[in-house]
């Protein structure tokens, strides 16, 4: 097995769900605090976060500030040099691909059923919901 980790992008609705209820998106966070997988961000992903945090949920600032700090120590932060306009719909899904192309991810990760998991793949970057990308990551620690 070689020691590179996977550079993994995060749909925003995954940092959402680790946070909230943990589950197998928590599972994710964990990996990449356990330094078993590279977790790329960009300041729009992290802005994105926090207006949810803040319109959807009411969270205060300095709420909002310590889950922003807590990612900050788990995540490679990735600044993305081109704007993309590939979903039409839902233009914030764009910000994940610019960060997955960016910083050349293998996988984005999201439980976004309408816009990202649909295309399945974009430039060689595999879309995978958060259950399909631990298979991958539990196989490969078989191998």
């Amino acid at each position: 097995m070689t020691s590179e980790l996977l550079r993994v992008v995060a749909d925003t609705n995954i940092y959402i769900s680790a946070i909230l209820f943990g589950g197998k998106p928590g599972e994710i966070e964990n990996l990449a605090r356990q330094k078993k997988i590279e977790l790329l961000i960009s300041e729009s992903i992290l802005d994105e976060l926090a207006g949810v945090f803040k319109t959807k949920f009411d969270w205060p600032d300095w709420q909002i500030s310590e889950i922003v700090e807590s990612l900050w120590a788990i995540t490679t932060l990735v600044v993305p040099r081109q704007t993309l306009k590939a979903i039409k719909a839902h233009d914030p899904d764009n910000r994940i691909l610019e960060c997955a192309l960016e910083g050349e991810a293998q996988y984005i990760v999201s439980g976004d059923e309408h816009h990202l998991l649909p295309l399945k793949e974009y430039h060689g970057i595999i879309i995978l919901s958060p259950a399909d990308f631990l298979n991958i990551v539990s196989s490969q620690g078989k191998s």
